[in-house]
């Protein structure tokens, strides 16, 4: 199939072009379930004299369905998204980069989704659902699943939509740890009753913090009740989970300035788990919490991280360097820095030798 592309950008690069269009223009309009023209006209930097004549083939085609409150996606656009993404990963250079994390790292799968996180509304959302689906495509039946909390995860949540011969009514949905005192809405104990929700599963909480204090911790660690949640989270098949930047995280975490400046000085540049890692994926601090530990994370069969931006790059190559990756879903922005980092790294190595 590279060959076959190869010969067609050099040959009909004009048709390379128009189909990179058209499916962006068909793969936003599938995002955004109903879209008005100009909106999508606006957020793809297309004229609406242009964009129409581009919805009207769509719909001649069969793909669009046009309506008074805008125009969404038909059963057989959708279909079609589906079966050309592999292609289309191929013409925006996507499955390159998704191959060079994936060796680099030794995962087990990358799926990069173009755009950037941080610049498109439209990006968060695909985000989402190439979480929920890498999440469905490693679920199997009795699995306890653990998840953080965040907005990429509230993202995966939103998009989890199972087929309707799913069953997962034997499986859990736990918090991976306690909540952080944020918006309600990204805390993992919502998250996780939410996709418990959306897919027919059980699901179960911690009512504790995230962040304890030694008393605090030592009176909570003994409660029965907690006990027994707190085994059940350990016992996940699958965690899922997003990755912050580290001085972010430790705002949000609300530690005092003198934390914040020693985590900098130690060099942490991602959070995840309640842990800070450095550059190199060395732990250099961990959160006095309750929940999954790192033994348990090594010992977990499937650990899916999902996070998304240009200024999330070094966080994410962070965690890959701790090495108990085993899906990454993340964006064309990331994806690059990522890649790019690999590639000077090499050069570096290289030139020693």
């Amino acid at each position: 199939m590279r060959n076959i592309l190869e010969m067609q950008k050099q040959l009909l690069p004009d048709l390379m072009e128009i189909l990179k269009k058209r499916h962006t223009i068909l793969h936003q309009i599938m995002l955004s379930d109903v879209i008005g023209r100009r909106t999508l006209a606006l957020s793809l930097n297309m004229t609406e004299r242009v964009l129409r004549a581009e919805t009207d083939l769509l719909k001649a085609q069969g793909l669009i369905e046009i309506e008074n409150i805008g125009m969404r996606i038909s059963d057989s656009g959708r279909k079609l998204l589906e079966d050309m993404e592999p292609i289309v990963k191929e013409i925006f250079g996507l499955a390159n980069l998704e191959e060079k994390i994936r060796k680099a790292f030794g995962l087990r799968k990358v799926v990069v989704i173009p755009g950037d996180w941080e610049t498109s509304p439209l990006t968060k959302r695909e985000l989402g659902l190439a979480g929920a689906k890498a999440l469905l495509g490693a679920m199997r039946g009795g699995d306890v699943v653990a998840v953080t909390g965040g907005t990429t995860m509230a993202e995966v949540a939103e998009q989890l939509n199972p087929p309707a011969n799913a069953a997962f009514k034997q499986n859990w949905f736990v918090p991976a740890r306690g909540g952080l005192g944020e918006s309600l809405e990204i805390q993992a104990n919502t998250i996780a009753s939410g996709m418990a929700k959306r897919v027919g599963a059980g699901y179960r909480l911690l009512h504790v913090p995230d962040l304890l204090g030694k008393e605090a911790y030592q009176s909570l660690v003994h409660d029965p009740n907690i006990q027994d949640i707190v085994s059940t989270i350990r016992q996940a098949r699958i965690v899922v989970h997003g990755i912050g930047d580290a001085t972010e995280m430790a705002r949000r975490r609300k530690l005092d300035r003198a934390m914040i400046e020693d985590l900098q000085k130690d060099g942490a540049v991602a959070e995840s788990f309640g842990y800070y890692f450095d550059k190199e994926g060395v732990v250099v601090h961990k959160m006095l919490t309750l929940g999954l530990r790192l033994e348990d994370i090594r010992k977990t069969d499937t650990v899916i991280g999902i996070a998304g931006g240009k200024s999330k790059a070094k966080a994410i190559h962070a965690v890959l360097q701790f090495g108990h990756e085993d899906i990454l879903v993340t964006d064309e922005a990331a994806a690059m820095d990522i890649v790019s980092e690999l590639e000077q790294k090499e050069k570096q190595q290289n030139s020693v030798i």
